[in-house]
């Protein structure tokens, strides 16, 4: 019974969220939009910055696109997987604003399912636009110059998921202090403002300062980002060494582009990266469950 209306809800709130054209158009065409912005715009500024860094040496175009496609497409899903979640969670704010919250709050529907049923459509709309970016994302790699393995494929878009869970229990748990339309759309547009660079998508960590780079070494999105950018450049960094150049050189390219992350001093390996952006997922879907049955049980009251 629980799992039926869990779907239904589910199935509701995506048909809620896809019919309104004006939301979903928009998410969709977004980050292919972003994409071209970042290779128009960043493209050559990170290809001159890996070209200065191997001055000197001898490093073929091919890889050198490889490297910065990695780069951007990386920032592009890391960004990505936390806006859209925003705009994603307006079937939340539209129901709240709307009062069809409160009328499904007095339904025969644990709060608990309902709760969870936003949550699982944000993720769903959330994954799917991610997905369609990561797409051409993955086309754009190919053209320019393909070094990734199939674990490297298959990392990313483990990554891309753990990622978009994040981005959605974060941006639950924001949203359920919205209530209203406009509310939601100036959150959105703050986060889309703000959160690129408090990841590390646009800027490399290494070129903040000191104080703002230990900060962001709490940020669970941050180690998200890192991964991404692990996976998505780490061949094509390694093939730097096969074609000549020395290790450390490219271990330098790795530690300047954010493949690696250290908290105080200490570099974090891959599974405490995963272990960080975990530990921020579980921590805000719990705070977003509760917070969700507090709300329920003083509507029921």
């Amino acid at each position: 019974m629980k799992f039926t209306q869990l779907r239904a809800l589910v199935s509701r709130n995506c048909k809620v969220f896809f019919r309104d054209k004006g939301v979903f158009l928009p998410s969709l065409i977004a980050p292919l939009i972003l994409l071209f912005l970042f290779l128009a715009f960043l493209g050559n500024v990170y290809r001159d910055s890996i070209r200065s860094a191997v001055e000197g040496f001898p490093i073929s175009d091919g890889l050198v696109e490889s490297i910065a496609g990695g780069w951007l497409i990386s920032c592009l899903i890391a960004v990505c997987a936390v806006t859209i979640a925003f705009t994603a969670n307006t079937i939340m704010v539209q129901d709240k604003a709307r009062g069809r919250y409160d009328d499904l709050s007095v339904a025969p529907v644990p709060g608990g399912i309902l709760a969870l049923a936003y949550f699982l459509a944000t993720f769903l709309v959330t994954a799917l636009i991610c997905f369609v970016a990561l797409g051409a994302g993955f086309i754009y790699i190919g053209i320019v110059g393909w070094h990734l393995t199939a674990a490297d494929v298959f990392l990313t878009v483990l990554d891309t998921l753990l990622l978009v869970l994040f981005g959605t229990s974060f941006s639950s748990v924001v949203c359920f202090f919205v209530s209203s339309e406009g509310g939601v759309a100036a959150v959105e547009a703050t986060v889309s403002a703000a959160y690129g660079f408090l990841c590390g998508a646009y800027m490399p960590i290494g070129s903040f300062a000191d104080g703002l780079q230990t900060l962001l070494s709490f940020l669970p999105g941050t180690y998200g980002t890192v991964l991404l950018h692990s996976h998505l450049m780490g061949s094509a960094i390694d093939a730097v060494t096969a074609e000549g150049l020395p290790v450390q050189l490219a271990e330098g390219i790795r530690s300047g582009f954010d493949c690696t992350i250290s908290f105080f001093g200490s570099e974090v390996q891959a599974w405490g990266c995963y272990l960080a952006v975990c530990a921020g997922v579980l921590f805000f879907l719990a705070l977003y469950l509760v917070l969700m049955g507090t709300r329920v049980s003083k509507i029921l009251k």
